[in-house]
């Protein structure tokens, strides 16, 4: 029995070296459940994926094409275009089966937006090393992963294209207009690992989200300042370390974790402290100098305010008319440039 739900797939390539793998991927996924590829690639690219793809997977380029966000784009494309209700979006490096499909769709019952949690399989050095990442959140405010169930018609304005963070900016949209947010600690849904050479070329940008969570942002920033000091104190650093691993061990054992995760995965904790010690204040820095390259283009704002979100969610529906408004249309977006300057990140 098919699911009842769209499986929406942005994708934006410069080359296709993991597209059988993708395909296989897709050749499974469509027998489950209805597929969209919404494809950024460039011309050629996006014909060579026409002719690879499975044939009962529909193949679209972006309806959204404002914004510098890629992926958000791709997925407000697939939302305009879905067939369903409920949608399960996900990165091109998510290998849902159908047991974790069933399982995250099962929790949308009372939900508006469902986020599992990511773990990497393979597992080379630099996996493990953002592995310690994902512990620390789960230890604190939780992890944001690459997949998610969400219900449309909480998106009745779809989200800000314009955010770096474009998952806390979509968690955000959907709790400012009254929708639940909830987040699976315990259910574990496959990623595949960037490479090594992409894994470095995100540490900047992943500092940079924190702009958007401005008390993480100061605990974060202030570790170098603590390190340096302490330099003459080995015996404390050494606590201090001890103290990451400790965090991340709490990571690891919540929900059941430690079946999933490594043993020696919190032993990467104190890598991954001492590299955001440094890239949080280059992400400052570029902050206060127009903000983070990405995509061939610099971003400002990590993501909106909730506040500022929740006033523009009043504002919208105050302006509504009584009559004549479809309030269930998945993406009748904001004006370009609507949330830009609306207020610091936070």
């Amino acid at each position: 029995m098919r699911l009842d739900a769209e499986y929406i797939l942005p994708l934006r390539w410069t080359d296709d070296t993991g597209l059988d793998e993708l395909t296989a991927y897709l050749t499974r996924l469509e027998r489950w459940i209805d597929v969209t590829v919404v494809d950024g690639s460039d011309a050629a690219l996006f014909a060579a994926h026409a002719r690879t793809f499975p044939a009962g997977v529909r193949h679209l380029p972006p309806s959204v094409v404002e914004g510098v966000n890629g992926k958000a784009r791709g997925v407000l494309s697939g939302l305009r275009a879905s067939r369903h209700e409920i949608v399960v979006t996900a990165d091109d490096d998510v290998r849902h089966d159908r047991a974790t499909l069933r399982a995250l769709l099962y929790e949308m019952r009372d939900a508006d937006l469902v986020a599992p949690q990511n773990v990497f399989e393979p597992r080379p050095w630099h996996a493990r090393w953002d592995t310690a990442r994902s512990l620390v959140n789960r230890a604190t405010t939780g992890d944001y992963p690459g997949t998610y169930a969400l219900r449309c018609s909480a998106l009745p304005r779809g989200y800000g294209v314009d955010a770096l963070f474009e998952n806390l900016e979509m968690e955000r949209t959907v709790r400012a207009g009254g929708g639940r947010v909830r987040h699976c600690h315990d259910l574990y849904v496959v990623r595949r690992p960037p490479s090594a050479r992409r894994f470095w070329s995100q540490r900047v940008r992943q500092a940079y989200d924190s702009l958007a969570q401005p008390r993480r942002l100061m605990l974060e920033l202030a570790v170098a300042p603590t390190a340096f000091a302490l330099r003459r104190r080995p015996g404390i650093l050494c606590l201090l370390a001890a103290i990451a691993v400790g965090v991340a061990e709490i990571g690891r054992r919540r929900a059941r974790g430690d079946a999933v995760f490594a043993r020696t995965a919190a032993l990467w904790a104190p890598l991954w402290a001492a590299e955001r010690a440094v890239t949080s204040w280059i992400a400052l820095a570029m902050r206060a100098t127009g903000g983070v390259p990405y995509a061939g283009r610099r971003v400002l704002r990590a993501a909106t305010p909730l506040r500022v979100l929740r006033r523009l969610s009043v504002d919208h529906i105050r302006a509504q008319k009584p009559a004549g408004v479809d309030t269930t249309t998945p993406c009748a977006l904001p004006r370009p440039g609507e949330l830009q300057g609306e207020a610091t990140d936070a």
